[in-house]
């Protein structure tokens, strides 16, 4: 029977054990870096010609609003329609920035990068400003 020497299997095993080892722990700082740049992000957006501006969290969560006094000349139902027009416009952005951020860190191509940017573009899709009905709508405002 012909025999391994123990000495080399051992020895390539334990350098397989050590490669694994050092490339999770690489994918883990590189994971760590992308969770702590993505919870650091926010996306702002503007409609009716700057009348409203909205600025959301990574989360998707509106962090800011601010109102010009445009809209005091609105009714309730138009400034409500806006502000959330804005509000999903801004959240579209946050995927592109998640990208971004995942090709720096985890890699685009990743299946880390591929699942967190997939998640970002599910949940806030991007909202192009033609097809935002809250702005489109602005040129009747301000009678």
């Amino acid at each position: 029977m012909a025999g391994f020497p123990m000495g080399d299997f051992a020895a390539s095993t334990d350098r397989f054990v050590a490669s694994w080892a050092a490339g999770i722990s690489e994918r883990a700082v590189q994971a760590k870096a992308l969770s702590d740049e993505v919870a650091a992000m926010s996306a702002t957006a503007e409609g009716a010609q700057g009348a409203v501006r909205v600025t959301v969290a990574a989360s998707g969560a509106m962090t800011d609003l601010r109102l010009d006094d445009r809209v005091l000349r609105w009714r309730p139902d138009e400034i409500a329609a806006t502000v959330l027009a804005v509000m999903r416009r801004a959240q579209g952005r946050l995927a592109a920035q998640v990208a971004e951020a995942a090709a720096g860190t985890v890699g685009a191509d990743s299946e880390t990068a591929r699942a967190v940017v997939g998640s970002y573009a599910t949940r806030f899709p991007e909202v192009p400003e033609e097809d935002d009905p809250g702005y489109a709508g602005w040129s009747g405002h301000g009678r």
